[in-house]
This record gives structure tokens, C-alpha cells and sequence, in this order.
């Protein structure tokens, strides 16, 4: 009996130094390693085609962050009790998805202004201001609960105070997004309903509809339908992103809740799912529905509106 639990203990997954409490698996870590790097190059190389210069600090960046966690967890797969590696991925994978986060609320903007501001409460320039901020302040509180969890790791000392600092940081940016899923909520009812929230000076009828037809006249379904099919797959995909990044910010927050050598961080298959797999399926998503392809100008942005409205759309599309 004692023979076997000599055994257990000596296994790397039972290591009295191994951080994970298991071995991450050499063939998952090289799986995810793969494919944010597919991810990222792709999106590198639609950024530069379609010039749209704000996905390189927002979801090339992710891309970035999470190769190198993902590395740190690989690396951990060999030897499970080094610290660096553990720490390497416990960060960055915390801190990646912030700036993806980032790239939905600039494209929710873009989406309100073509549809119409005066449906929203905030204008798409506001909307990036207003959440982006939040979101850097997510990404600055979670680095330094990241920073001092990683200290304290360093000199054997308790890291609670560090995973509390980055659980903060995850729990305010989960209510940015909470925030963020409400507005858009409200927008697209207003849209739907043709009921105005503001007043923009302005009674153009959004670009985005195929007939030249006053937004007024038609019920809900004609209105959903008359929305031009790029902005529809652009919807929908801005949808998916983001529920798969909050149904991982909904994990980490339990995850962290549950403290450093929980069950739930304890538990590898809950990782690869509810982190890797969640954010997978979010970057791949905007490759797919990528806001270059999908929002760009149309015909009648250019062919309906007076030299002084296309100069103020302009400055918007610089903006954001």
C-alpha cells in the first residue's frame, strides 16, 4: 500500500511542485499551438489586404498571446514542475482575449453606423471609446494581478492576492461585455422597430438597404430582410464571437473563484474546452466573417449622399 502511494507521488501529475495539479497533453497543446497560429497568420495577411490597420493591436494580438501560452503549456507537457512555462500561459491566456474582446466593439460600431446611429444610445466613435476603454482597463488590471501572482509563485509565497487582482480584471471586463451585449440587444430592437433612441440631424435611410425604400414604411421582418446579406453574416458572426468569449469569461471567473488548486483549475479537459476551444472558435470566426470582406462600402454610400455627408462618414470610418 504504501508502495503504491510512493508511486502516486512520485508521477509528475502528483509532483508536490506541479502547478497544474496534472500534465497538460502533448498532443492538445500542439493541436491549439497550430491553430492560432493558422489564425493569426491569416488574419495578419487579411489585415494587410484589406487595410484595416486596428485588427493588428486587437485580434493579431490575441493571436500572439495565445501562441505563446499555448507554447508555455507545451513546454509544461515535458515538465510539468517549472515554473516559468506555467506562468508563461497562466498570463497570457488570461490577458489574450481582452483585445479580441476590443475587435468586437469596434465592429458592433461599425454595424450601428451603418444601420443607422439614431437607433443607438451611444455613436459607433462612443461605442469604441466608451468600451475599448473598458477594456484596457481589464487587460492593465488582469497584467497586474498576473505580475503579482507570478512574484509570489516565484518566492513559494501565497498567490492569492494575484489571482484575486486578475479575477477583478476578468469579472469587470465580463460586465463591460455584459453592458455591451445589452446595448446591441437594444439596438437592433430599435432598428427592428424603426423606434429612434436620438436624434443624429440626419433622415438619410441607411445605406444598407437593398430598395430605395423609407425605413418607416416597413414592418420587422421586411426591414430584418432588407438588410444587404454581408451585414447579416457579419451580425450573426459578431454574435457567435461573442458568446463563445463569454461563455470562457463566464470559466475563468469560476475558475479563479474556485482558487489555485480547485477542482475546476485542477481539471484540464474544462481548460482545453472552456478557454482553448471557446476562443478557437471565436478568432476563427472573425476569419471567416471578416469585418474587410463583409462591411465594406456600398454602392449607395458613395452614390446617394452629398459631398458633406460622405466628408462625415469619412471621418467616422478614420475614427474607428
Amino acid at each position: 500500500m504504501s508502495s503504491t502511494i510512493a508511486a502516486a507521488v512520485a508521477t509528475p501529475s502528483h509532483h508536490p511542485r506541479n502547478p497544474y495539479n496534472y500534465v497538460p497533453t502533448e498532443w492538445i497543446c500542439v493541436l491549439f499551438l497550430v491553430l492560432f497560429s493558422i489564425a493569426t497568420i491569416l488574419h495578419i495577411a487579411q489585415a494587410t489586404r484589406y487595410r484595416l490597420w486596428w485588427l493588428f493591436p486587437t485580434v493579431v494580438t490575441a493571436g500572439f498571446a495565445e501562441i505563446l501560452g499555448w507554447a508555455g503549456r507545451l513546454w509544461s507537457s515535458q515538465n510539468p514542475t517549472l515554473l516559468d512555462p506555467y506562468l508563461m500561459q497562466i498570463t497570457t491566456t488570461i490577458i489574450a482575449p481582452t483585445p479580441l474582446v476590443a475587435a468586437n466593439f469596434i465592429i458592433l460600431g461599425k454595424i450601428i453606423r451603418r444601420l443607422g446611429s439614431q437607433y443607438s444610445r451611444l455613436s459607433p466613435k462612443w461605442y469604441m471609446i466608451v468600451f475599448c476603454s473598458c477594456d484596457l482597463i481589464a487587460l492593465i488590471v488582469q497584467a497586474i494581478g498576473g505580475a503579482s501572482a507570478s512574484e509570489a509563485a516565484r518566492q513559494f509565497k501565497n498567490a492569492a492576492t494575484g489571482g484575486h487582482i486578475m479575477l477583478g480584471g476578468i469579472v469587470f471586463q465580463m460586465a463591460a461585455i455584459t453592458v455591451y451585449v445589452a446595448c446591441a440587444a437594444e439596438f437592433f430592437w430599435c432598428f427592428y422597430h424603426d423606434k429612434p433612441v436620438r436624434d443624429t440631424g440626419t433622415t438619410v435611410t441607411s445605406p444598407v438597404y437593398v430598395n430605395e425604400v423609407e425605413s418607416g414604411s416597413q414592418n420587422k421582418l421586411s426591414r430584418a430582410m432588407a438588410i444587404d446579406k454581408n451585414t447579416r453574416l457579419m451580425i450573426l458572426g459578431l454574435a457567435f464571437s461573442t458568446v463563445t468569449i463569454f461563455i470562457r469569461s463566464v470559466y475563468r471567473t469560476v475558475e479563479l473563484t474556485d482558487g489555485w488548486n480547485g477542482r475546476i483549475i485542477s481539471t484540464q479537459v474544462y481548460f482545453n474546452v472552456l478557454d482553448g476551444g471557446m476562443i478557437t472558435l471565436a478568432i476563427y470566426t472573425l476569419n471567416l466573417f471578416h469585418p474587410g470582406r463583409l462591411l465594406t462600402p456600398l454602392p449607395s454610400d458613395s452614390g446617394t449622399q452629398t459631398p458633406e455627408k460622405q466628408t462625415r462618414k469619412k471621418s467616422i470610418d478614420d475614427a474607428v
